[in-house]
């Protein structure tokens, strides 16, 4: 799929209020990072396609669920913008003929869920349980074993933080995306 074909399937799947951030989301590389050099999505795109695939996977869960949200788009951001910052975490190798993906090393911001939540309130307001979804999306695979028990306190204020991570499992080791 190509970069056009990917931004119709965000405009189409989006609410319209979120719909009109295409073009920032173009600048920024939504559409053309990858998720990851080496694991799900490890390709030119890859980046919307997991996103996608995890925000279709809440929507799916809030509605067999009965899941409730403070707003009625929240699953829509949090499951199309918990991996925001892989927009910068990755750049294409200088090297000629190399289509290889490496990590930025000129980032300026560290972290994963924290920074996507940084760089996505640069661009609109977010409630404390959709930003306590995007940190903690990570769940089992925080890094810092130290982080454990603030995201038990995060699931325990916000359930919605665990069906987060519930879809992002879902299309990273179930659907493989």
């Amino acid at each position: 799929m190509n970069k056009e074909k990917r931004i119709d399937k965000y405009i189409d799947f989006m609410p319209v209020s979120l719909s009109v951030f295409s073009k920032e989301l173009d600048k920024m590389g939504f559409f053309d990072s990858p998720a990851s050099t080496k694991y799900h999505g490890a390709y030119e795109g890859g980046l919307f396609d997991h996103s996608l695939c995890v925000a279709q996977s809440l929507v799916d869960l809030t509605n067999k669920l009965n899941l409730k949200w403070k707003r009625p788009m929240s699953p829509y951001v949090v499951g199309m913008f918990h991996d925001l910052c892989k927009c910068d975490n990755y750049v294409k190798n200088p090297t000629p003929y190399s289509d290889e993906w490496i990590y930025n090393v000129d980032s300026i911001l560290p972290g994963h869920g924290d920074k996507s939540v940084i760089m996505l309130l640069k661009h609109m307001t977010l409630t404390d349980e959709e930003i306590a979804c995007i940190r903690w999306h990570m769940g089992a695979y925080e890094k810092d074993t130290k982080m454990r028990d603030y995201y038990d306190k995060a699931i325990e204020k916000y359930p919605n933080v665990l069906y987060t991570h519930t879809a992002d499992m879902i299309a990273s080791k179930i659907l493989g995306v």
